[in-house]
């Protein structure tokens, strides 16, 4: 299992009714993208990654359970990392994808 399949279905759940969201294997996980533009992703470890806001991206950080998506040992600005204790809960999960959906949706459709 490549990505955690919980976090999978509960994600699934939730964006069921979204005609623009569509899921994507990829980074090691499953990410669902709004319009064609990543939003989040389930990861192998049951945690969320999404994409926020750039100008959001400081305080959201400071999130209990957030922290910022390192890739190679550099911090991604607008790139966070929800734990699974965080999005334990359907509204943990639901304010965070609002977080991710939203920010991809305010792109340009790919």
């Amino acid at each position: 299992m490549a990505y955690d399949e919980n976090l999978a279905a509960r994600i699934r759940a939730h964006v069921q009714d979204d005609l623009d969201v569509t899921e994507k294997k990829m980074f090691g996980g499953l990410a669902f993208l709004a319009s064609g533009n990543l939003a989040v992703a389930a990861t192998s470890r049951g945690s969320l990654m999404l994409r926020c806001d750039p100008e959001e991206a400081d305080r959201l950080a400071t999130e209990p359970g957030t922290s910022r998506m390192v890739m190679q040992g550099r911090a991604l600005h607008n790139w966070l990392v929800v734990d699974e204790r965080t999005l334990a809960t359907d509204e943990g999960l639901r304010g965070w994808l609002e977080v991710g959906l939203g920010f991809a949706r305010s792109l340009p459709a790919k």
